[in-house]
């Protein structure tokens, strides 16, 4: 239980420090925030991280790269293996099914608090 809960404080802090970071538009950060765990239950957690890659790479959409970036990194801390380049690349090439499960149910777990920070702390909350 208590093991249980210090994972849920981890993800909470990592979460909020990405809050307080955020360089892009902090309301158009919220708003994908908002629809990434959406984008995740539609569309698999490969292809929401493609589709924040390919967004991301425009200026002006800045927001889905930090997104991308955020995530990623809270879930290659968590269950990616060290010798992987990206998270995106061992989602789409080397993860086995159980992986590839576990990498999402930690991606929505993350996005839950990453969520409710960024409705509360920035614009478009």
């Amino acid at each position: 239980m208590s093991q249980q809960r210090s994972l849920e404080q981890k993800r909470a802090e990592a979460a909020w420090e990405n809050v307080q970071g955020t360089e892009a538009n902090k309301e158009k950060y919220c708003q994908a925030v908002k629809g990434a765990m959406a984008d995740i239950q539609i569309n698999g957690l490969g292809q929401a991280m493609a589709f924040w890659n390919a967004k991301g790479k425009k200026p002006s959409e800045a927001h889905y790269k930090q997104l991308m970036e955020n995530v990623s990194d809270w879930v290659m801390k968590r269950v990616k293996p060290a010798e992987t380049r990206s998270l995106l690349d061992w989602v789409i090439n080397s993860a086995s099914t159980e992986e590839y499960r576990r990498a999402t149910s930690e991606a929505m777990a993350f996005l839950a608090w990453l969520k409710r920070f960024a409705e509360a702390e920035l614009k478009g909350g």
